[in-house]
């Protein structure tokens, strides 16, 4: 393998930090995080109330959408469930005029063919 030099750092020396500086960075970085904790409005400020208000408006709308669409949904199976329940119903009545007409169907021809027996009784 060939003898290669690394430097220790890519970055320029100007850039590198030593760790005191790492140290200042990140206690520099968690004193403006707790400043803009606390610069954040109390439950109280009006600003917060209103936003709050606002949020509550929007959550009461959608659940309103939400009932509505629930309701929607319901009728809409209701209504299928009305379709289906009456298309059963005139298939019923369907089989129940076929079967009527395939009764009185059969009752004309024995009435005929009873007819024609008594007329074959009589010719004799």
């Amino acid at each position: 393998m060939p003898n290669v030099k690394h430097s220790p750092s890519t970055k320029p020396a100007h850039t590198r930090t030593n760790f005191d500086d790492r140290l200042s960075a990140a206690a520099a970085a968690k004193q403006a995080l707790l400043d803009r904790f606390r610069a954040r409005p109390g439950p109280d400020d009006p600003a917060e109330i209103a936003r709050q208000a606002a949020l509550k408006a929007i959550s009461d709308a959608r659940d309103v959408r939400n009932a509505e669409r629930k309701a929607a949904k319901e009728a809409e199976l209701a209504r299928l469930a009305a379709e289906e329940a009456a298309k059963r119903v005139q298939a019923q009545i369907a089989a129940a005029e076929a079967k009527a007409r395939a009764i009185a169907a059969e009752a004309e021809r024995k009435a005929l063919r009873d007819a024609r027996y008594a007329a074959r009784k009589a010719r004799k």
